[in-house]
C-alpha cells in the first residue's frame, strides 16, 4: 500500500508546485504590467490635456456647450488600447483644462459601430424629439456596417442619430435610423451639422470619398442633398474625412466669409494625417472659393490648420461663439502614421488643448489664427521673465530648476533677425533633446524629434524634420510654445503658423537653449508659466 501511494504523493507534489509556481508566473507578470503601467501615468500622462482614463481614442466628435459645460464626445475603443469597434466616449469640462470623463454615450447597433459625427443644440425643437421646455441635444453619426464591408458592400457607411434630454449625458437613438442612406460611396461619413439662421434651416456637409456634400433639413430628420465641392480643389493625396463649415468675420475689413475644414490622411504637409482648409462663400446650398482665396491655391496646398504631424480630425464646438463670433476647435493630438504604436499601453491618444480660430487679412490674403482658449489663471504656480540680451550664438533661455517644464508656456520674441537658422532645443539629463525652430533665410519653421527621446515604435516617427512656412517677411519673431509632458503646441506669429507634435523622453527636459548657425546681433527676450494644475 505505502508503495501504491507514493506515486499519487509525487503526483500532488508536483501539481501543488506547479500551481504555486504558475500563481507566481502570474503575480510577477501582474507587478511588471502595474510597474509599466505607474511608469507610464508619471512620464507620459499630460497635465493640461484630455486623455481617456484608459484605451483607444481618435477623433473628437459631437462637440457643444450649454449651461457652462464644455461636452466632449470622442472616437472610442473601451475594451483595447488599438482601434476596434468603435463608440461614443464622453468627457466634459467647465474651464478646457479639468476634464471628467463619463460613460459611454453611443455604442455600435444593428446598423453597426458608431463613427465619427457632430451634435446640435435643437433650442427651437425643429426635431420634435423635444420641447421647448427640455431642449433636446442631437447626435448625428456614421453607423459603419463592418460585416457589409467585409462581404463587398459599398453602402456599409449611413448617417444616423440620436437625442439626449439631459444635456447630453444620455441618448436615445432615433428609431427610424438611417436618415441619410448611402448612394454607393464607400467613404460617406463624418456628418458635420450647423444651424443657418438666414435661411432658418440645418446644413450637414459630409466627407464622401475625395470631396464633400451639403445637405440641409429642417427638422434634422429629413435631408435633402445640395452639392457637392472639392474636385480639382486642395490635397487630393489620401480621403477626406471630418469636415467642417463656419462664416467668420475677417478682423481688419468686417468681411464676412465661410471657411470650410477638411481633414485628410494621408497627405498631410509632413505626413500622414493633417487638417487642410478652404476660404470662400456658402449660400445654404453651394459652397464657392473666394476668387483671391483660389488664385493662391495650388496644387499642394498650403492651407493648413496645423502644419505639425499630431493635429488631426479637429472640429468646432456648437453653440458657442467668443464676442467676435469665432469658433472654438479642437483635434486629435496624434497621426494614423503611428498612433497605434505609440509607447503607451494603459491609453493611448490625447486631444489637442482648445484653440480659437479667427480669419486675418495679411500680405497673402485671408489667412485662419488659432490663439489658446482656456484661461490658465487658475492653475498658473509662477511666472517670470527673461530681459532682453543680445544672443549672439547661444544662450540658456530657462536653465535647469527655473521651472517645471512638464507643463509650461514659454513666449521667446527674437528682434533684428539674421538671414541664418535659429534652433531652440529642449534637453534633459539623459541627452535627449526636442529641437524646433525658424531658418530666417528660407522663412521655414521647423521641428526635429530625432533625438527627443523614444522613437523606435515606428519608422516614420522621426524619420525627418517637419516643416512650416512663414507668412510674414519681418525681422522680429513671436513664438508661443505650450509644452505638456510628451507635447508640443507651437504658436508662432500670433497663431498665423500652428506646429504641433508629440514626443516620448525618458526623463523631464530642464532647460531651454537658443541658438544660431552664424554669428548675430539678434536680440532675444522671454516669458514663461509654470503651470500646476490640480487632478480631477
Amino acid at each position: 500500500m505505502i508503495k501504491a501511494t507514493r506515486p499519487i504523493f509525487y503526483f500532488f507534489v508536483g501539481a501543488l508546485l506547479f500551481f504555486f509556481s504558475g500563481c507566481q508566473k502570474t503575480k510577477t507578470k501582474q507587478n511588471r504590467n502595474m510597474l509599466q503601467t505607474n511608469q507610464e501615468e508619471v512620464k507620459y500622462r499630460p497635465k493640461l490635456h484630455f486623455t481617456p482614463t484608459k484605451n483607444w481614442m481618435n477623433d473628437p466628435n459631437g462637440l457643444f456647450y450649454l449651461n457652462g459645460t464644455y461636452h466632449l464626445y470622442f472616437q472610442h475603443h473601451p475594451d483595447s488600447n488599438v482601434w476596434g469597434p468603435m463608440h461614443w466616449g464622453h468627457a466634459t469640462s467647465t474651464d478646457l483644462i479639468h476634464w471628467k470623463e463619463h460613460s459611454i454615450a453611443l455604442a455600435p447597433d444593428r446598423l453597426g459601430t458608431i463613427f465619427s459625427g457632430s451634435a446640435v443644440v435643437d433650442h427651437q425643437n425643429t426635431s420634435g424629439l423635444g420641447s421647448l421646455e427640455n431642449t433636446p441635444i442631437i447626435a448625428i453619426y456614421t453607423n459603419h456596417d463592418a460585416e457589409a464591408a467585409e462581404q463587398g458592400s459599398t453602402t456599409f457607411q449611413t448617417q444616423s442619430i440620436a437625442y439626449s434630454l439631459d444635456e447630453g449625458y444620455t441618448w436615445e437613438k432615433y428609431s427610424n435610423n438611417p436618415v441619410i442612406k448611402n448612394p454607393g460611396i464607400q467613404d460617406f461619413r463624418d456628418p458635420k451639422v450647423i444651424w443657418m439662421e438666414s435661411q432658418k434651416k440645418w446644413v450637414l456637409i459630409l466627407a464622401a470619398g475625395q470631396e464633400t456634400q451639403f445637405y440641409s433639413s429642417k427638422n434634422l430628420i429629413d435631408w435633402n442633398f445640395e452639392s457637392r465641392f472639392g474636385e480639382g480643389v486642395g490635397n487630393h493625396e489620401g480621403v477626406w474625412e471630418c469636415p467642417d463649415l463656419f462664416p467668420m468675420q475677417i478682423k481688419e475689413t468686417g468681411q464676412i466669409k465661410w471657411v470650410h475644414l477638411v481633414s485628410i490622411n494621408p497627405g498631410g504637409p509632413n505626413g500622414g494625417s493633417a487638417t487642410q482648409y478652404f476660404i470662400g462663400d456658402f449660400d445654404g446650398k453651394t459652397f464657392t472659393l473666394d476668387p483671391e482665396f483660389k488664385s493662391r491655391i495650388d496644387e499642394k496646398h498650403a492651407y493648413w490648420v496645423d502644419f505639425g504631424r499630431d493635429n488631426y480630425a479637429g472640429v468646432t464646438f456648437a453653440n458657442w461663439k467668443d464676442p467676435e463670433g469665432n469658433p472654438l476647435f479642437i483635434g486629435w493630438m496624434s497621426n494614423w502614421q503611428y498612433a497605434p504604436q505609440v509607447p503607451t499601453t494603459g491609453w493611448r491618444s490625447t486631444m489637442t488643448l482648445p484653440r480659437i480660430l479667427e480669419l486675418v487679412q495679411t500680405n497673402n490674403g485671408p489667412l485662419l489664427r488659432s490663439s489658446l482658449a482656456p484661461d490658465f489663471k487658475s492653475i498658473t504656480a509662477k511666472k517670470g521673465t527673461v530681459p532682453e540680451m543680445l544672443l549672439e550664438e547661444k544662450k540658456t533661455v530657462i536653465p535647469p530648476g527655473e521651472i517645471d517644464l512638464s507643463a509650461a508656456q514659454i513666449t521667446i520674441h527674437l528682434k533684428e533677425l539674421a538671414p541664418t537658422r535659429y534652433t531652440f532645443q529642449l534637453s534633459n539629463s539623459n541627452g535627449e533633446t526636442l529641437s524646433f525652430g525658424y531658418d530666417h533665410q528660407k522663412k521655414t519653421f521647423f521641428i526635429d524629434r530625432s533625438a527627443s527621446g523614444e522613437t523606435r515604435f515606428s519608422p516614420v516617427f522621426a524619420a525627418q524634420q517637419s516643416l512650416a512656412p512663414r507668412f510674414r517677411d519681418d525681422s522680429t519673431l513671436t513664438l508661443k510654445m505650450v509644452l505638456d509632458k510628451t507635447s508640443i503646441e507651437l504658436f508662432m506669429d500670433e497663431g498665423e503658423t500652428v506646429m504641433t507634435e508629440i514626443f516620448f523622453p525618458q526623463a523631464p527636459y530642464e532647460k531651454v537653449v537658443v541658438s544660431a548657425d552664424q554669428k548675430t546681433v539678434t536680440k532675444i527676450s522671454a516669458a514663461y508659466i509654470e503651470f500646476k494644475p490640480q487632478q480631477e
